[in-house]
């Protein structure tokens, strides 16, 4: 278990990441972020500008802003995007995006789920290539990618994708080839409808990506594995995420029961507060544990799909019992109980529910078939 405990490097970057959220609340934190802390470059290799760092240091961020329920656009950008380009291999567009994404100058969005889900044979957004379409114009003049493909048009509707306050400035989907293959596009021209939802979780920006033949560059032709592996490491940092924002909860409720006085006493000092409270606590360490062995494992697999369902299913715990717990006002706008029941029920579901990781971890262990 040792080994699994922070580096005196990863709690200065705790520190530091936590300085700035308690000063910059909410969208207002990136800048700082980015540009005195380095969040944005922690994933990216030291050629392209970056950090070179693993995904214990993106843990600590993200369990952080998971504390504060930060909605800066983190996991979309510094996350996904930069590991969909890493996975990718195309190293002419990690050259032209990267530094940017490291510094925070640019921020990426990865168009990932449908109406269909989070999974590679729910996505049926279309690719076909542009000198094929039948029409004229800046789609066919499309410069070719570093995978000797020529330009391509993608049509189609993408859910949930993360977003921050304005537009991302970079975007990447996954579609299928007229062969049926799914390949990983960076979209090359604005004609695509990218417009933020209202969501139930006001604190984390979710977007929708309307594609009618948008010009697309060609990524990589295998846009399977790389949303096998963006998958893993999303799930890891979600999970994070998850167990940053349940031990706050946990803290939060902890000193209201100390606060709170009823029947002469605080509620903390009764009995059945306690064992709630004990079994909060539970949740939170075993949540803590899980998400830390997938940091160490480096988003491999197995660990990535134990800790997204066990981190979810605590999260929402903990958070349900932060409103019971609370009483009366942990049910009003006016406290943050609602906003961390709401974050915990939404992260739940996203890159998949915590049963569809529990069957994908089975599957893993060998007690169902792959696939």
């Amino acid at each position: 278990m040792r080994a699994l405990e922070p580096t005196a490097e990863q709690e200065e970057l705790r520190a530091a990441v936590r300085a700035v959220l308690d000063r910059h609340p909410g969208h207002a934190a990136w800048a700082p972020l980015t540009a005195q802390v380095g969040t944005a470059a922690l994933a990216v290799p030291e050629e392209y500008g970056g950090l070179g760092c693993g995904s214990a240091e993106v843990a600590v961020v993200m369990a952080e802003l998971g504390r504060a329920l930060s909605p800066v656009p983190y996991l979309g950008s510094a996350v996904l995007t930069v590991r969909a380009l890493l996975a990718a291999g195309d190293r002419e567009a990690c050259a032209r995006h990267l530094p940017g994404l490291a510094d925070g100058s640019v921020v990426g969005a990865l168009a990932w789920a449908e109406e269909g889900g989070w999974e590679a044979p729910a996505l049926a957004a279309r690719a076909e290539r542009a000198g094929r379409a039948g029409r004229t114009g800046p789609a066919e003049r499309a410069e070719p990618s570093a995978t000797g493909a020529g330009g391509w048009l993608l049509s189609g509707t993408k859910r949930y994708v993360l977003a921050g306050p304005v537009e991302p400035s970079l975007l990447l989907a996954f579609a299928r080839t007229p062969e049926g293959r799914l390949g990983l596009f960076e979209l090359t021209a604005p004609c695509a409808a990218f417009t933020v939802r209202s969501a139930m979780d006001r604190t984390r920006p979710l977007a929708e990506l309307t594609m009618d033949r948008t010009p697309a560059r060609l990524l990589s032709p295998d846009g399977a594995a790389v949303l096998a592996r963006v998958r893993d490491l999303a799930c890891t940092a979600l999970a994070a995420e998850q167990a940053g924002a349940a031990a706050r909860a946990l803290e939060t409720t902890v000193r209201y029961a100390k606060e709170r006085v009823q029947f002469g006493r605080p509620i903390g000092s009764f009995q059945a507060v306690k064992h709630r409270l004990a079994d909060m606590y539970t949740a939170v360490e075993g949540a803590r544990s899980l998400a830390l062995a997938a940091a160490a494992a480096d988003a491999a697999p197995a660990p990535a799909a134990a800790a997204k369902s066990a981190c979810s299913e605590a999260f929402a715990y903990v958070a349900g019992e932060m409103i019971q717990l609370h009483g009366g006002i942990g049910i009003t706008w006016e406290h943050e109980a609602h906003e961390f029941f709401k974050r915990a029920h939404g992260s739940a579901m996203l890159f998949g529910s915590p049963a569809a990781h529990r069957e994908r971890l089975a599957s893993h262990l060998g007690f169902l078939p792959a696939g």
